[in-house]
């Protein structure tokens, strides 16, 4: 019984530890299982926490840049309100100094200097034969023909290495040469630039009418204005009257900001404009106009420091579409005459724009959204009476035109035209009342653009001398920055002669035909009939 009791003793406690074992890995997994469910759980909360903080880091981006965007309008909006007290800020002063410019010279970069050492004769030689070696048969000979070998090596890898070092020397003279013609080259522009600026500025002080335009179109030109003002102005100086008429390029309506503001909608997660109102977008503009008006009065009277002008006449135009028609119109929305006595009486930082423009007896549209003009005080083209109304003379030739079948007036207005294709605005003069002018077109570039004053010719013979010296008496006549002498012949040598260093140029009836293909895209022809006869004696040869 004790051995049998021993047995059962024993299989109750394996029994038992194998009970405790289950436990134990029951409690084991069910532990693992709380742990793993407390990691999760710990793992949503976090996620929660980040996604509660990645939202709100969101909506406070979004709300900021809302806040920027808002920012930027008002910015916009209060730059619009104060165009005219933005301008008395300034100094007043205006000079062509701004405008000069030093050369912006390179950096000379030849590239890496050639470096390879050059070979040593050491490095070539044969080991001399030394103990019993040099005893040897021959050992003496073999040496002597090793190192005649060994130097011919030598020569030939040092005439390689000079050949190479020489090689780049050249190249670095040649690279060298470039950069010091390059920055030559560059500092003669930027000189001449400023001798070009330095000769306007002397002009202007001498009151040569083209140098006061050009001085006067620089001033307005680049009078610092928000983005979105193109700033184009055109410019004549009547020197007899002292008087300066200005057409200036006004923005359109589109300048004016459409949204009042911008909100964020959390909910939806969208940026949505507030629409500024129809009645305050319109007054804006308004005042913008006015603004630009007076701006410009008051700077260019200010420019003036050597008062050649004395009264200003203003015409604010605008380039657009009719909505009824669908044709480009040009109205003028603001128009003034004003004097230097009157206007620098003003205290403009005080002023109602409107009220002071009614003051100055302008008139302004009464509704320049809706393009409502005002009749100019002065048409731009009336500053010089002999302005015609000029025709489309090109688009009403046939094909391949003979220019000596042209009436008159008619090679005349195609002279204007094609000069008007090229670019320039040009103006026809009336025949026989314009002083030795059958066109007069400005080139609107700033600085060196200008009057140019252009005569033509239809003649069958050569032109004289005496038709250029006539060209450039009346250029100096007009105050004008360039003749032009058109002509279906062309010039002897005494011609070329007089119009050498002085600006004028002379363009032949080749030189006219080509320019006609080239930008009018006629091909026409110049045949002169049996019968013709030159207009005036001057047409003999040289």
């Amino acid at each position: 019984m004790s051995r049998r009791g021993g047995v059962l003793r024993a299989v109750a406690q394996a029994q038992r530890a194998a009970e405790r074992e289950q436990r134990a890995q029951i409690q084991a997994a069910t532990r693992a299982l709380r742990d793993n469910e407390r990691a999760r759980l710990q793992q949503e909360r976090a996620r929660a926490v980040d996604e509660r903080e990645r939202r709100r880091l969101y909506v406070e981006e979004r709300v900021a840049s809302v806040d920027e965007y808002n920012e930027r309008l008002n910015e916009q909006v209060s730059s619009l309100n104060t165009l005219l007290a933005d301008s008395l800020k300034s100094s007043g002063e205006f000079s062509l100094d701004r405008f000069k410019r030093s050369a912006q010279l390179p950096v000379f970069d030849p590239g890496p200097a050639y470096r390879d050492p050059a070979p040593q004769i050491e490095d070539f030689l044969p080991a001399k034969p030394y103990g019993l070696k040099s005893l040897l048969p021959g050992a003496s000979r073999k040496y002597q023909e090793a190192v005649a070998l060994a130097s011919a090596r030598f020569e030939e890898e040092r005439q390689y290495h000079n050949d190479r070092a020489e090689a780049w020397r050249k190249k670095f003279e040649l690279m060298r040469l470039e950069h010091e013609n390059r920055c030559a080259a560059l500092r003669a522009e930027a000189q001449a630039h400023c001798d070009e600026l330095d000769l306007l500025a002397s002009d202007y002080i001498a009151g040569t009418p083209q140098a006061v335009t050009s001085y006067l179109s620089l001033a307005v030109t680049t009078s610092e204005y928000p983005d979105g003002f193109t700033q184009q102005a055109k410019l004549a100086f009547v020197p007899e009257s002292n008087q300066l008429v200005l057409e200036y390029e006004l923005p359109d309506y589109t300048i004016i900001p459409e949204v009042a503001a911008y909100k964020y909608v959390k909910q939806r997660d969208e940026v949505l404009p507030t629409p500024r109102a129809a009645a305050q977008r319109k007054a804006l503009y308004a005042s913008v106009i006015c603004q630009i008006a007076l701006r410009t009065l008051l700077e260019l009277f200010q420019a003036d420091a050597s008062e050649h002008v004395q009264v200003i006449v203003f015409n604010g135009l605008l380039d657009a579409v009719d909505p009824a028609t669908g044709r480009a119109i040009r109205p003028c929305l603001v128009t003034v005459r004003a004097t230097r006595e009157i206007f620098t009486r003003l205290d403009l930082s005080r002023v109602d724009p409107a009220a002071c423009l009614r003051s100055l007896n302008a008139s302004v549209s009464k509704s320049p959204t809706e393009l409502a003009p005002v009749r100019p005080v002065l048409e731009f083209s009336m500053v010089d009476p002999r302005f015609i109304e000029q025709t489309n003379v090109l688009a009403t030739l046939d094909q391949r035109p003979n220019l000596m079948e042209l009436t008159p007036n008619e090679f005349e207005g195609l002279i204007s035209n094609l000069f008007q294709k090229m670019g320039l605005e040009t103006r026809q003069t009336q025949a026989s009342r314009d002083g030795g002018v059958d066109c007069v077109a400005f080139d609107t570039r700033p600085i060196f653009g200008g009057k140019v004053v252009i005569q033509a010719k239809r003649y069958k013979h050569t032109v004289g001398v005496s038709a250029v010296r006539d060209l450039f008496g009346t250029l100096q006549n007009e105050g004008a920055s360039k003749g032009i002498l058109v002509t279906t012949s062309g010039y002897g040598k005494a011609a070329f002669d007089f119009a050498s260093g002085k600006p004028l140029e002379l363009l032949s009836g080749s030189n006219l035909l080509a320019l006609l293909a080239e930008h009018a895209g006629l091909e026409a022809r110049i045949e002169a009939p049996p019968e013709w006869k030159d207009p005036e004696p001057d047409s003999l040869p040289d």
